[in-house]
């Protein structure tokens, strides 16, 4: 049988994580860069600007915890 070491599962929610937070702040960059016609009500608070950052900082935090190593 073949004993391999299993990779968790909070490395794989890290990658998902850090990429849905990367599209987010992208979309939120450019929707600074170019404001809608008709903005939302809060528009000024940048909302998927700081929830993308947060996405990505929190995924990376995942991923680095839980990055799976040669050795163990």
């Amino acid at each position: 049988m073949n004993s391999r070491p299993s990779i968790s599962i909070w490395f794989f929610i890290g990658i998902s994580l850090s990429l849905n937070g990367v599209l987010i702040f992208g979309a939120g960059l450019y929707e600074f860069m170019h404001p809608p016609p008709n903005p939302v009500v809060l528009y000024q608070l940048h909302a998927n600007v700081w929830w993308g950052a947060l996405l990505f900082v929190l995924g990376a935090f995942y991923c680095c915890r839980f990055v799976p190593r040669k050795g163990s």
